[in-house]
């Protein structure tokens, strides 16, 4: 399992970085034999975040829980088999 994350400058949001970086992360991980999931974590405390959730939804993450991190809070843990 790799779990995989991103940060687009607020003045370069919304143009399809975020998108095109998690497809590329996606895709190396695809390249790796012992990789079979890929996590993406999203913390539920930043309201800013719905769009990061959507993001990972829509490139066929499943959530499948939560995990409390001492810096971001409460996270909603993704995976998505690969």
């Amino acid at each position: 399992m790799v779990e995989v994350g991103y940060l687009t400058d607020p003045l370069e949001r919304r143009k399809g970085h975020a998108r095109a970086a998690l497809r590329i992360m996606i895709d190396v991980a695809r390249e790796e034999p012992g990789v079979k999931v890929v996590r993406a974590t999203v913390p539920i405390l930043w309201p800013e975040n719905w769009v990061s959730r959507k993001l990972v939804e829509g490139e066929e993450f499943v959530e499948v829980g939560e995990q409390w991190d001492e810096e971001d809070g409460l996270k909603i843990v993704f995976e998505l088999c690969v």
